[in-house]
């Protein structure tokens, strides 16, 4: 076992940790720090989540071991990243959290309720280069197991060898080189510094280190450092991977190791694989400096084509798959996941691959760094490597309009780099640009951060597409790209809209993107498709119910109640932070989008009416002050946004008291539901039967108020107890309500089809469905509010205009059809009123990022 503290102490006085300041750690004193960590986790009856700050330390590493020995699972963070911990703290909600405070290692427990991974998950590590909003990556102990075993076999790892550990812990590069040599009982020198640091390669020297692995970033610093002429006498082989090497840098290297009698060793892998895919045997290097060579083993590689088939002959290029027991139990997006168990049996890579007649394989490309113009496909990475010897530094980007091409340190003129990169791709020289920078923006891992050059260059690229429909959306807030649609506050109607935005730039929504920042949007690989969240499907299904109820009375009910609700999930899952936080601005930043309109239909029955209906301008109309056919207040239907701002207010009252705030803020949002389903139950049985408002107290906050509360539980749901909890609750809270509605058939319809509902929210995440209908129906659900306002004027005011009027089959499906047709052109029409301020604010080309006023 990798993690079993009697086989370290066994290794007794073996060495095992050598920091940069001398001090070696032999197994079994690394045993009995990490059993003295295991047993301050004794207070958790089952396994838990603890998050350890991944230093090159000691400290750190016994904790991690003691962690893993102890049947718990742990997220490792960056280095001196207060907020990164933070914001993956909230999300994936650990029980400790362990960390250096002024020089000090301390844990801290948290109150929040914990997360409840699986027996089987060891490892939460996050995608490449994400920080507090990526995915997170689910690693189970026999994926970690079996990839320390198959590294240590091709590499031949023996007792006696050191690693020279340049990597970062929290990267699954450098936890793979901690783990593999943990299992061959071999040691490791810690550095947790720059290679660039004063007197690396003297330390180096001395510290008897047999191998070293680093990305190719690394490399380039190690001869800027003059490493490559003073190689350490002990070392026999080193190791790249973490992204492309240069066919001549691999040569280069792995001829210098040849007469240091040593190998070169290049691997290629992902976090979603624990690190390791394939590996080049050493003697290939020269001949194949390309390749990423074969799979590594206990795995198996294969490639296949965009219908999903796999490609059995020689240079047909298709997409990766890897497979092997150390694939990823699957993604996690926050802290409900954790619970999950394996979800996976293959990686699609997402790297596009060629396999030669030997059975080698080289990666030609990345499949969302693609560009295709004038009807030529552009790999950015192979043209990436195509101009690598222009500079020190080259990163390719683009979109299907244009091809960037950033240089850093000593090279051409830009306009004979263009020229070549023209040449290259085969386009005209007016789709290439170059830029001219100092340096490329990297992240912790050493790989180039391509979004940060796209934010940099200010290019309106398939992010700027993103910015844009986030800004259209969010308008007249300001919008950057480092904001979430989670930071900002979104609502369910800005949910559908980006969904749709999404779909439409990316090709599918990528998961989790609710927390991930704009600019990481535009390299996320899109979402599963053919697919539609389960919220976005009961949308669509409510606002029909609600056009086909009101012209047909057909017993069809309940789509107005679904849509209190889905208000309710909304709330819950985009509003809670701001709550918590006191941030009104973002809290009720979402009702504009439902008042402005509210409020333009309002003007309109005022013109028509002649006068102003003050009892709706008031919002009041639901407490049955008056009728309709006073013109005091607007017709019933609108009853729906009365109760929307009405509730709204309700639930912000208690967090509106700083000291309140903070103790709510302890809460757990499901916590915090369950109190506020209790209350609203509570106003339910009591206040219609104390003030039945005339019959009309089914439009009122007391009688509805309970459905907002089990929306907002079913978002909050993060364990299968709690989702079950709900539908629990539905099951006894829904006969309840039919009883108290009047014991009615309609009123059994509607209460159990709401039951249905709810069950299918808390079980069914998403919902498979025909290509062809993905569209429209997102654009359904996009409209339904202004589907909801405006489809009553069809039947009431456009049709009698022609004649039109009563009931028939064709009367009532020009109506309906009319409805939602009016909804939907109204919907379209809010989208270009919403960016034409862009548009005119910059025209083609402008940078938004810079010509938009920023906070």
């Amino acid at each position: 076992m990798l993690f079993d503290l009697d086989r370290f102490r066994a290794l007794g006085a073996q060495p095992c940790l050598l920091d940069a300041s001398g001090i070696l750690l032999s197994y079994a004193e690394l045993a009995e720090q990490a059993a003295r960590f295991a047993a301050s986790l004794d207070q958790y009856d089952t396994p838990q989540l603890i998050a350890i700050e991944a230093a090159s330390d000691p400290q750190a590493i016994a904790a991690y071991v003691g962690t893993l020995a102890a049947g718990h699972a742990v997220m490792p963070v960056p280095v001196d990243t207060p907020d990164t911990m933070r914001s993956l703290s909230q999300r994936f909600r650990p029980a400790l959290s362990f960390y250096r405070r002024n020089g000090r290692w301390e844990p801290e427990r948290h109150d929040w309720q914990a997360a409840e991974p699986h027996p089987e998950l060891a490892l939460l590590l996050q995608t490449s280069g994400s920080t507090g909003q990526g995915r997170g990556v689910r690693l189970s102990r026999q994926a970690l197991e079996a990839n320390a075993g198959s590294i240590a076999e091709y590499l031949d790892i023996q007792a006696d060898d050191r690693a020279a550990l340049i990597l970062p812990l929290h990267y699954s590069y450098g936890l793979s080189v901690l783990h593999s040599h943990l299992l061959q009982g071999a040691s490791l020198w810690l550095h947790g510094e720059s290679v660039l640091s004063a007197g690396f390669n003297q330390a180096l020297a001395r510290s008897g280190v047999t191998n070293l692995a680093g990305v190719p970033h690394h490399f380039t610093l190690l001869e800027s450092a003059g490493l490559a002429d003073h190689l350490p006498a002990s070392l026999r082989f080193m190791t790249v991977a973490g992204g492309a090497m240069e066919p001549a840098k691999v040569v280069h290297w792995a001829k210098l190791m040849a007469r240091h009698e040593g190998r070169f060793v290049v691997m290629y892998g992902q976090t979603e694989a624990t690190a390791r895919i394939a590996w080049l045997p050493p003697e290939m290097a020269l001949d194949k400096p390309d390749a990423i060579g074969i799979a590594i083993p206990g795995g198996a590689l294969a490639l296949r084509d965009a219908q999903g088939t796999e490609i059995k002959t020689a240079e047909a290029e298709g997409e990766l798959i890897y497979r092997g027991p150390n694939v990823m139990m699957g993604y996690a997006e926050g802290y409900r996941e954790l619970a999950h168990g394996a979800e996976l049996d293959e990686l699609a890579t997402g790297d596009l691959a060629r396999r030669d007649r030997a059975g080698i394989y080289r990666i030609t490309g990345r499949l969302s760094r693609m560009s295709k113009i004038a009807g030529l496909r552009i790999g950015h990475d192979a043209l990436e490597r195509a101009l690598a010897h222009f500079a020190p530094e080259v990163a390719v980007w683009g979109d299907d309009r244009q091809i960037h091409i950033g240089m850093a340190g000593a090279a051409p003129a830009a306009e004979e780099v263009q020229a070549k990169a023209a040449q290259l791709a085969g386009i005209g020289a007016q789709h290439v640009r170059v830029h001219p920078l100092r340096a490329l923006p990297r992240r912790a891992n050493g790989k180039i951060d391509y979004p940060a050059l796209r934010a940099q260059q200010g290019q309106k690229t398939a992010s700027g597409g993103v910015l844009t429909a986030f800004r259209a959306s969010f308008a007249p807030r300001a919008v950057r790209p480092d904001d979430s649609f989670s930071s900002l506050g979104g609502d369910s109607l800005c949910h559908v809209e980006l969904t749709l935005a999404l779909e439409e730039r990316l090709g599918g929504v990528p998961t989790g993107w609710e927390r991930m920042p704009i600019a990481e949007l535009e390299n996320a690989r899109p979402g599963q498709r053919n697919r539609l969240p389960t919220d976005l499907v009961t949308r669509v299904l409510a606002i029909l119910a609600v056009v086909v109820t009101h012209q047909t009375h057909w017993p069809v009910y309940g789509g107005a109640a679904a849509m209190v609700m889905l208000m309710g999930m909304s709330v819950s899952s985009f509003r809670w932070k701001a709550l918590c936080a006191g941030n009104w601005g973002t809290y009720f930043a979402p009702l504009l989008g439902v008042l402005i309109p509210y409020y333009i239909v309002l003007a309109g029955y005022s013109l028509a009416w002649g006068e102003v209906p003050w009892v709706s301008a008031l919002l009041m109309g639901n407490f049955a002050l008056t009728k309709p056919s006073t013109h005091e207040m607007l017709p019933f239907l609108y009853w729906f946004v009365e109760a929307y701002v009405q509730i709204t207010l309700l639930v912000v009252l208690p967090f509106l008291i700083p000291p309140l705030r903070r103790q709510l803020a302890k809460l757990s949002p499901f916590t915090f539901g369950l109190g506020l389903l209790a209350l609203a139950l509570l106003l339910r049985i009591t206040i219609p039967q104390l003030w039945p408002m005339n019959g009309r107290a089914l439009f009122t906050v007391p009688w509805v108020l309970y459905l907002f509360a089990l929306g907002w539980c079913i978002s909050a749901a993060q364990t299968r107890r709690q989702r079950w909890l709900v539908i629990v609750l539905g099951c006894a809270i829904m006969p309840l309500a039919a009883y108290l509605g009047g014991n009615w058939y309609g009123g059994w319809i509607k209460y159990m089809s709401l039951l249905g509902i709810l069950a299918l929210l808390c079980l069914v995440p998403s919902i498979p469905l025909p290509d062809w209908s993905l569209r429209p129906l997102m654009r359904l659900a996009q409209a339904a509010f202004a589907i909801y306002l405006l489809h009553r004027l069809v039947p009431e005011v456009l049709m009698p205009m022609l004649g039109l009027e009563g009931h028939s089959p064709l009367i009532d499906g020009l109506a309906i059809g009319g409805g939602i047709a009016l909804g939907l052109l109204a919907a379209a029409l809010q989208r270009r009123l919403m960016s034409a301020p862009i548009r005119l604010a910059h025209g083609p080309g402008v940078d938004l990022k810079t010509a938009l006023p920023q906070p």
